[in-house]
């Protein structure tokens, strides 16, 4: 099932996207919350009776009317929290060796993440971007889920259950503020929390299951094969795969809930896919040729991001017309 929040006459819907149509769920069965937050609280009954209501669709038992004019929002337009994984070594092991410096033994004793701006949350359309980001404005493949079942000191062997559903993710960063903050050891803070874009819908993880696969070895929890790729102005940038994660998101689950709670909305992402960012392909290009031409997003940039099963995702970035600068207020 893919589950869809989107915008009528300025009013958020919850609906099905049963080939290429978006359904309003709420019509179907009155039961349904027309929103997506209140929808992941009602937990497995809910689920349940949206997947039913799916299931007559496809069918053709049920023929509810369309919805004909609509804007596709964030599918959880409003997380109650969003963090960002660390999950591809390949990813880790290229950024640390184009800045010259070891792999971080670490990065394998246990998954990290952030913190990132829940209320920065973005689906398809636009993104407006002040002038400071422009400052190697960078995209990030990635893969997010979203928990739809409270809960507190969960194992890895069974989190998987605790999934609600699989989006496309673009963790959107600012370099020139990412760098700037980090050498205090704090952050990415700024250079991240202007924009975390994840879409078009939300999958269902019973969706995916022909694309099971084992993950890496003396690792616990599900693995999609999942082919991933990025396109900047119609030209691929970035190519990988999902199962390429070292890390299961089954176990950034159980980091994350040790002694504290999870809550249906919480949006995880996996981290960057090997090769998922400028910033570690222009590191790469550089290591390889000196006169390698770095690329960074611009003005009227198209990115559209394409995982198997989870669809596509398309943003074009637009500056803000204004010259407010934070990096110019520096002391």
């Amino acid at each position: 099932m893919k589950l869809v929040s989107y915008l009528t006459d300025d009013r958020e819907h919850l609906g099905v996207f049963v080939n290429g149509h978006i359904y309003n769920l709420n019509s179907c069965d009155k039961l349904l919350p027309n929103e997506m937050n209140a929808f992941l609280r009602g937990g497995v009954v809910l689920m349940d009776r949206a997947k039913k209501i799916d299931a007559q669709i496809k069918s053709g038992e049920l023929e509810p009317k369309e919805e004909a004019f609509y804007e596709v929002l964030a599918p959880v337009p409003h997380p109650t929290s969003c963090r960002d994984g660390y999950a591809f070594r390949q990813h880790v092991a290229a950024a640390r060796r184009n800045r010259k410096v070891e792999m971080i033994a670490e990065f394998d004793q246990y998954p990290i993440f952030y913190f990132t701006n829940h209320n920065a949350i973005q689906g398809p359309g636009e993104i407006e971007c002040m002038p400071d980001h422009f400052q190697k404005l960078d995209f990030e493949l990635e893969v997010a889920i979203v928990v739809g079942t409270k809960g507190r000191n969960i194992t890895a062997a069974e989190a998987d259950s605790y999934i609600a559903g699989f989006m496309i993710m673009n963790d959107m960063s600012a370099r020139t503020l990412q760098m700037e903050e980090m050498l205090l050891n704090l952050g990415p803070a700024k250079g991240k929390d202007f924009s975390t874009v994840i879409g078009p819908w939300l999958v269902t993880p019973d969706e995916l299951e022909e694309y099971k696969t084992s993950p890496k070895e003396g690792h616990t929890g599900n693995a999609y094969n999942l082919e991933m790729s990025c396109l900047v102005n119609g030209s691929e940038v970035s190519k990988g795969n999902m199962a390429d994660m070292d890390w299961t998101f089954a176990e950034i689950l159980e980091r994350c809930a040790y002694g504290v709670d999870i809550l249906p909305g919480d949006v995880i992402g996996s981290g960057t896919v090997g090769t998922g960012c400028f910033l570690e392909l222009n590191g790469t290009g550089l290591l390889n040729d000196a006169a390698y031409k770095p690329q960074w997003l611009q003005d009227g940039d198209i990115v559209e991001m394409k995982i198997t099963g989870l669809g596509i995702l398309n943003n074009t970035i637009r500056k803000a017309d204004t010259d407010f600068s934070i990096l110019a207020l520096k002391k």
